[in-house]
């Protein structure tokens, strides 16, 4: 399946982002210009991205659902998730203070903690779409990686914090945080497929006869003019 160009570029400027986010943390940058370019601070530019493509995922599910009612279920299901993880992304603190009141600074109880919940999580999705497999294998393929970078590889950056310090873990907090990015990108791309394949893949790939109900943007031929452009 050929990737969009759109989703070159967002990977692209996620993985950007978190590299400026390397280079301030291992260079010891000032508090005004590290935190606003931070890798994990809330509400950092690089944090705001990742929740900006959550945030389109849940609106594309949002509209998918609106436009197939056969699936609708699903594809609310899947708006819903996206958008927890968007407001969890740009700098909800609700969760951490959760889990530091249970776990403490334990990385390993903070695993035992969330592994269960991020399994949860995938695992209500498959059962909604137990009866309806089209997009399920794309679509929580894309949020177990997430998953598995937010929780697995938290775990390890927090443990490296913990035993060498925050400059030592830089390394281990940027593979977690463009594993997330990329994860994300991956997840946007999946849910386009399944709601608005037309938007983002060749004429010759989309061959479903549910394709019809599909999101689509209206399209203009070169030299004609629409009747609302008279």
């Amino acid at each position: 399946m050929p990737v969009p160009r759109f989703a070159v570029v967002l990977a692209s400027t996620a993985l950007a982002l978190e590299f400026v986010g390397l280079l301030t943390l291992a260079l010891d940058a000032p508090p005004s210009i590290a935190i606003p370019l931070s890798m994990e601070a809330p509400f950092s530019l690089a944090r705001l991205f990742v929740a900006g493509v959550f945030v389109a995922a849940a609106v594309a599910a949002g509209l998918g659902a609106s436009r197939m009612p056969g699936r609708r279920t699903w594809w609310t299901a899947v708006a819903a998730v996206a958008a927890g993880i968007a407001v969890v992304k740009v700098g909800g603190n609700l969760h951490v203070t959760v889990l530091r009141a249970v776990a403490g600074d334990d990385p390993v109880r903070g695993l035992l903690l969330s592994a269960p919940l991020a399994l949860a999580t995938v695992g209500w999705l498959w059962w909604l779409s137990r009866h309806e497999r089209r997009d399920r294998r794309r679509l929580l393929t894309c949020l177990g990686a997430y998953a598995v970078a937010a929780v697995g590889l938290s775990a390890v950056s927090t443990a490296v914090t913990h035993m060498w310090g925050l400059r030592a873990a830089a390394p281990a907090i940027f593979v977690e945080e463009s594993g997330e990015a990329l994860a994300g990108v991956a997840f946007l791309v999946a849910v386009l497929i399944g709601v608005a394949p037309r938007l983002v893949l060749p004429a010759g790939w989309t061959r479903r006869a549910a394709d019809a109900h599909s999101l689509e943007l209206p399209v203009v031929q070169p030299g004609r003019v629409t009747e609302t452009g008279r």
